[in-house]
């Protein structure tokens, strides 16, 4: 039967589209921000003065390459530039990974509390997405292994996890990735690499180095504070690296963010000011949500996971509305099934104290 209008490929109206957290708290003068992890400190100012000069020749097209930005990255990480593919934030590379080793009736494995974007790429190129149970919070390597099958053609892991904040030591991913059939794709995000202080951890790039089937993925939205302009990279094997760059759009980094990429990765002050910023904040955050009897899961990135009771009156949707009323703006995860939980973005000085504030007067209201 013909059907009487354009019909999506099989499986695309069964993705529940991606919703990102909120941004706005009606009727409140003044918002704080914190449900997207975005830098408290902004950008670096010389990120901002290369993206204005770009701002004056909008009439020409981009390097399809990216190829300043590609050696910008190279240099900064000790990296052949040649295995960079860089494109609009770690979104779009997720996407073109799924698309260009995915295909109908493969599977591909990520963990239960993994980032939402994974399901949707997975469902995008016809695969179908097969969930690993996590330990903790964490990713399990053990429960990765026994998921895999002969369809299966790719595991996504985040080391750091969003939204759990928890990490897997270096061991451990090298431990998963021996356990990987050779033509199985083992991609490490790790968008939130650089916050981690943790003798034990290592984003991916030596794996990537000696490996022909693990990518790493990195993302300009955070530590250096670009969200708004879609910045992210691979490094990969030369062979994956080629296939990517068959299929991605030729245009996929436009130029005002490759200029402030390349500015911002040079402003290594900045990205020190960012880290220690998030090193003096994140305990501090954590400790004193931890003295109201609020349970936090220890986290590596620059967000927390707070665990609220299912107790009426002070669930985790109460709290919700009622630090929104104030304009303190945190992130439900419900559907990450999380739903007793808020994560909270380490914002300003300013936003972390009222947080507390609200919170111990949330926890300590009556029901």
């Amino acid at each position: 039967m013909t059907a009487n209008r354009p019909v999506p490929r099989p499986g695309v109206l069964d993705i529940a589209p991606y919703v990102p957290g909120k941004s706005s708290a009606p009727g409140v003068a003044k918002v704080h921000k914190l449900s997207s992890n975005e830098s408290p400190l902004g950008p670096s100012p010389k990120a901002v003065a290369a993206y204005d000069t770009i701002g004056r020749h909008l009439q020409d097209y981009p390097d399809g390459a990216a190829t300043e930005l590609r050696e910008a990255i190279g240099k900064a990480y000790g990296l052949d530039p040649s295995r960079i593919v860089c494109g609009a934030g770690s979104d779009d590379l997720i996407n073109l990974v799924a698309r260009g080793y995915l295909a109908d009736g493969d599977e591909a494995i990520y963990t239960t509390h993994g980032f939402l974007m994974y399901p949707i790429a997975i469902k995008s190129a016809g695969a179908t997405p097969v969930v690993a149970p996590e330990k903790n919070l964490t990713t399990d390597v053990d429960a990765i292994l026994k998921c895999v099958t002969p369809k299966t053609k790719m595991v996504f892991v985040a080391n750091p996890n969003n939204p759990t904040g928890t990490y897997l030591p270096f061991d451990e991913i090298k431990r998963l990735h021996a356990g990987l059939p050779p033509h199985v794709m083992l991609v490490l995000d790790a968008a939130y690499a650089e916050y981690v202080r943790r003798n034990d951890y290592e984003a991916g790039i030596e794996l990537v180095a000696t490996s022909e089937n693990v990518i790493m993925l990195r993302t300009f939205s955070k530590i250096y504070g670009l969200a708004a302009l879609r910045l992210g990279w691979i490094y990969g094997p030369a062979n994956i690296v080629d296939a990517l760059n068959r299929i991605r759009g030729p245009f996929n980094v436009n130029a005002p963010a490759s200029a402030a990429g390349v500015a911002a990765i040079a402003d290594t002050a900045h990205v020190e000011a960012s880290v220690a910023f998030n090193t003096k904040w994140l305990p501090w955050v954590t400790e004193e949500l931890t003295k109201l009897g609020l349970k936090v899961t220890p986290s590596v990135a620059n967000f927390i996971l707070i665990h609220f009771p299912e107790t009426p009156g002070k669930t985790a949707a109460e709290a919700d509305e009622f630090l929104t009323r104030r304009g303190l703006v945190l992130r439900r995860v419900a559907a990450y099934q999380l739903p007793n939980c808020l994560r909270m973005s380490i914002g300003t000085e300013e936003a972390n104290k009222l947080v507390v504030a609200a919170l111990k007067e949330f926890m300590g209201s009556k029901a």
